[in-house]
């Protein structure tokens, strides 16, 4: 009998974990985990940098177990969301770091941090009525990869050194295949992996649990890449998919995940990959003093923008973005009782 309930607790927890891999693109679903981890491991292995498949898993269980520990709302647990941010540290940090015993250190404690302070900034945002999405990840790792520069048992490694911005050399015309194998990367750098064929797995797990997310992670990939080419963008870094990521998940978000798919969230939709962009390329500026990447950062402040104004683009939606579980989308109408019919009394005459 005992033997029977850790079984299952083992496999309820190999379940979160997966979960927690989907939710990165927002989907709830163990199998778009599973690919995305598929992914992960290509990727790494075909780039040579097979700690980035590793500190994933690591970072996940370490953010899962994390949630469990402090004892969060189980409902976050079942559906991965302690996890996302953690399996981001986990690619992130030997991505940016060499790989050290102290690098796998931080990553343990960056992976648990994002835990509790994603529910400290959810509270915060609750009031607007929006979610921290990504961001923990983001502000966690930023804060371990600047004590990197002043640590050296983090040594970094694939960082750029802090510098004033400069001219960026300007975009060239890519190729047909240069700019389709850029389309793919663009996907498969949310999880900041440069590989075509983890980009394809990556959206046929998001097919899995929702072929509007599918079209919409390659849509945002695409019409990101068109911008930043004619705006003149660096061609090295569409080509590598960097000006792609941050679109994709702004695209879900909008167009999938808080609204209705529809017409007038479509338009949304495109307007917020647009802006994404523009971000990417500012926050590219204005961090290239710190020598830090941007991460996640364009997708949260873009999709923020785009969610504040509480617009109301479907009529039988709720608009609060304080999370993405179907319940709390249900307008208040939905719950209405059907109203018995009267039947009207008569008196004898």
């Amino acid at each position: 009998m005992a033997q029977s309930k850790s079984k299952n607790m083992a496999l309820t927890f190999v379940d979160d974990m997966l979960r927690g891999a989907g939710q990165v693109m927002f989907q709830n679903n163990a199998w778009t985990g599973l690919l995305f981890f598929c992914g992960i491991f290509w990727g790494a292995y075909e780039t040579d940098n097979i700690a980035v498949a590793w500190g994933a898993l690591a970072g996940i269980a370490v953010s899962t177990l994390t949630g469990r520990i402090l004892r969060y709302p189980a409902i976050d647990g079942r559906q991965g969301l302690w996890g996302f941010n953690g399996i981001l540290v986990g690619c992130a940090l030997p991505t940016f770091m060499s790989n050290t015993p102290a690098m796998w250190l931080a990553l343990i404690l960056c992976s648990a941090l994002t835990v509790w302070v994603r529910n400290g900034m959810n509270r915060i945002l609750a009031p607007m009525r929006v979610n921290s999405f990504t961001f923990p990840f983001v502000f966690c790792t930023w804060i371990f990869l600047a004590a990197a520069r002043a640590m050296h048992g983090l040594a970094p490694d694939n960082m750029a050194d802090p510098a004033l911005p400069a001219t960026m050399s300007s975009a060239s015309a890519l190729g047909f295949d240069t700019f389709v194998l850029g389309w793919l990367r663009g996907v498969s750098q949310v999880f900041l992996i440069d590989s075509w064929p983890t980009g394809v797995l990556f959206l046929l797990g998001l097919a899995v649990c929702s072929r509007w997310a599918a079209l919409w992670a390659a849509a945002g990939s695409a019409l990101a890449m068109c911008i930043a080419l004619l705006f003149g963008a660096s061609a090295g870094e569409i080509a590598h998919g960097l000006y792609g990521y941050s679109p994709v998940l702004t695209a879900i978000a909008l167009a999938t995940v808080f609204y209705r798919p529809n017409l007038r969230s479509s338009v949304w939709a495109v307007l917020g990959i647009i802006v994404t962009v523009f971000i990417q390329a500012a926050m590219n500026v204005m961090l290239s003093p710190l020598g830090l990447a941007t991460l996640t950062a364009p997708f949260c402040v873009a999709t923020w923008l785009f969610l504040l104004p509480i617009l109301k683009l479907d009529s039988r939606e709720k608009p609060d973005h304080t999370d993405w579980y179907k319940s709390h989308k249900e307008p208040r109408g939905n719950s209405r009782r059907k109203r018995k019919p009267q039947t009207r009394k008569t008196t004898d005459a």
